[in-house]
């Protein structure tokens, strides 16, 4: 099995429970953003780029698997470098197609993103859903999708694409805690555990049309976002490219990520209200009943374990 990313947070999770579950594990990391300490001793490390083939064609030596995670991710940094975005996340992608075809490796998962849908009218999303992504982050996954798409048809690859919004939770393996480890952090839940008075978490809008007032978003557990990709390896078929959302069914809203916060350290989150940003929709959320028909998956872990498994893992 080929990890790409395999020494970023979900990358170096999803190694550790490969490992875990018989698999041998070969990575393949540039390590721009991943760390080499997060990768299991057990996996085959090799540094290099999606952009350099040789470098591929090592990693992916003696695998007949491919988890792909690797890539560029966050969106405010895509839109000041879009073709950074297009030559590592599309260009990249194309390589790792290349090679597979070279080598005779023909079945692939790929961490693809609800960034896909961009911001839609609908607050449930369905596979089905008008994919108009808003940012270069967004556009770069849908390339991919596409990609995937076009070599089922004409390489005959077995594909997969698993859309999902925000993960969140930590890993406790043999070596320790594996969580986010990101410069600069942009995700709510650990800012939400490192708000002080001095540095309160900013709250976009009280007044959406939602129960208490603030946006509704997905979540769902790192293990649960592995348990499903490692479930869709077991139902690719050659010539077909299929996708299929992931999260939480539900959603959480922000005050709820708070509130949950503040029970799971024993302190309140200080919080500071702001005006709602420009293109925020109330609720957004993935429909996850392909996933249960199809991967027969859906989330173990609920809010509160995934704030609580990322508190431990900075204690």
């Amino acid at each position: 099995m080929l990890v790409t990313g395999g020494a970023g947070y979900i990358g170096s999770t999803a190694v550790a429970i490969l490992l875990d579950a018989g698999f041998h594990v070969s990575v393949l990391d540039d390590l721009s953003t991943g760390h080499a300490d997060s990768v299991d001793s057990r996996a085959r490390l090799i540094e290099g780029s999606l952009l350099d083939k040789d470098a591929i064609r090592r990693a992916i030596a003696g695998c007949d698997s491919v988890l792909h995670f690797a890539g560029k991710s966050l969106v405010g940094e895509s839109v000041e470098m879009p073709a950074l975005y297009m030559q590592v996340n599309v260009e990249g992608s194309t390589n790792l197609l290349d090679v597979m075809k070279e080598v005779g490796v023909n079945q692939i998962v790929f961490s693809s993103s609800a960034a896909t849908y961009g911001e839609p009218r609908e607050a449930i999303l369905t596979e089905e859903s008008e994919t108009q992504p808003t940012n270069p982050y967004g556009e770069s996954k849908l390339k991919v999708d596409q990609l995937l798409s076009e070599r089922a048809v004409k390489d005959g690859i077995a594909a997969l694409s698993l859309r999902y919004f925000n993960v969140a939770g930590a890993f406790k393996g043999s070596r320790g805690w594996l969580t986010e480890r990101h410069n600069p952090e942009t995700h709510l839940i650990p800012n939400v555990l490192k708000a002080s008075d001095s540095h309160p978490v900013t709250v976009f809008g009280i007044d959406w049309p939602t129960a208490d007032g603030t946006c509704i978003r997905d979540y769902i557990h790192v293990i649960d976002l592995i348990d499903a990709h490692i479930k869709a390896l077991k139902i690719l078929k050659n010539g077909t490219h299929e996708i299929i959302n992931l999260g939480s069914g539900e959603g959480y809203s922000v005050r709820q990520v708070i509130d949950t916060a503040s029970d799971v350290m024993g302190r309140k989150v200080p919080t500071r209200d702001a005006q709602r940003r420009a293109g925020d929709p109330a609720v957004l959320v993935a429909s996850i009943e392909k996933a249960q028909s199809l991967l027969n998956w859906k989330p173990t872990k609920n809010l509160s374990e995934m704030i609580s498994d990322v508190y431990s893992s900075t204690r």
